[in-house]
């Protein structure tokens, strides 16, 4: 059970990192708009898991909304939703790669902010995490270089993002997902969150140029990419535990980085790779096994 399941968190890191380059593909030569992307993955993926509890809990999906309506409304538009876009708008700004390794510099973020806040003592390895994130960053977005970037600073900007919104969204549904499970807090958060960003971003509304590649990339996008990723993502955790799971998922940045350079043509140096490897290593230090002690220390 142990080697399936890490396994099964391998597979969902490769498939969220393989999401990510079809998704640049759309963009950068299909021409799909960014937030018609973003509407359709989370109604897509919103709705599926909905479906998906249902089946299994009945009218037990609804039972958030009895208590729990602001904040699930919260985890929606402030959490899912924003997680999604930025990540997306990274992509299209710079490349998956880079978009997906700046966005797991999240982890350090969470730990920065629980020392800052006083809810969990910093110890030297979240200090080393922060330093090697920040290093991290800089390698990736400045080639080592002070005072000029390597990318653009739209990129460096939504890549940031993405990880400020990911590190939000470890920290405040944390209750809910106690009380009514991931899948259904997920999918009621992508649908909420997929519904306002429809407002803007209508799902009718349809760009680029749309070929048998397309589609099948959109497909992937959409059952792949999204539902199944994050479907294995959650078995992993049940099998093998958070922190595991978490460090195995260092496949998505690698499976992003290697693929848009082999198939995309995505210039990536020794600087690029210096800066992932510093990256990377912040997940190592922060998903290392950790004590009872300290376990009791950390808040989720």
């Amino acid at each position: 059970m142990r080697g399936l399941g890490i396994g099964i968190a391998i597979l969902a890191g490769t498939l969220f990192g393989v999401g990510g380059t079809f998704a640049q593909f759309l963009f950068q030569q299909r021409g799909v708009d960014i937030g018609w992307l973003v509407t359709m993955r989370l109604l897509f993926g919103g709705a599926a898991l909905l479906l998906i509890s249902a089946a299994r809990q009945g009218r037990g999906v609804l039972a958030v909304w009895r208590h729990d309506g602001v904040p699930l409304v919260v985890f929606g538009l402030i959490g899912m939703m924003p997680v999604q876009y930025t990540y997306m708008a990274a992509i299209g700004a710079s490349n998956t790669a880079t978009a997906t390794v700046l966005q797991f510099t999240s982890p350090a973020m969470v730990a920065a902010w629980l020392a800052a806040t006083g809810k969990k003592r910093p110890e030297l390895r979240d200090i080393a995490a922060m330093a090697l994130a920040m290093l991290g960053t800089f390698f990736l977005a400045a080639h080592g270089r002070v005072g000029a970037l390597s990318i653009s600073l739209a990129a460096l900007f939504w890549g940031l993002a993405s990880a400020v919104a990911a590190a939000f969204n470890s920290l405040q549904p944390g209750g809910l997902l106690k009380r009514h499970g991931a899948a259904v807090v997920a999918g009621w958060g992508m649908l909420i969150g997929g519904v306002a960003l429809g407002v803007m971003h209508p799902p009718w509304n349809v760009q680029g140029l749309w070929d048998g590649r397309a589609y099948a990339f959109f497909a992937f996008v959409l059952i792949f990419g999204t539902l199944l990723a994050f479907y294995l993502f959650n078995t992993a955790l049940a099998m093998i535990g958070a922190q595991k799971t978490i460090l195995l998922t260092c496949a998505e940045p690698l499976s992003a980085a290697v693929l848009a350079v082999w198939w995309l043509g995505v210039a990536w140096g020794t600087m690029d790779w210096l800066g992932t490897a510093c990256i990377l290593a912040t997940i190592l230090l922060l998903a290392k096994e950790q004590s009872p002690e300290t376990q009791a220390e950390k808040v989720t």
